[in-house]
């Protein structure tokens, strides 16, 4: 089996962390520390097309926050 090959077969979760920032992670292992399972799991290619979707405000949540108090 080539490389490649093995890159399609792996199972990736979408995970996310306290600030709302988004990444994938392998779903056969056990996730970093301050991460958490999103939900989604699938290929490569499904899982960040995912995040492509939901993550559409790149600033963490902190950073989010402090603006919104700062223009209210």
């Amino acid at each position: 089996m080539s490389e490649q090959q093995r890159a399609e077969e792996t199972l990736y979760r979408v995970v996310l962390n306290d600030e709302e920032q988004y990444s994938i992670w392998w779903a056969d292992r056990a996730l970093p520390a301050g991460w958490h399972a999103e939900g989604t799991e699938g290929t490569r290619e499904e899982c960040l097309a995912r995040i492509a979707d939901i993550w559409t405000d790149l600033r963490p949540l902190s950073l989010r926050r402090r603006m919104d108090a700062t223009a209210a």
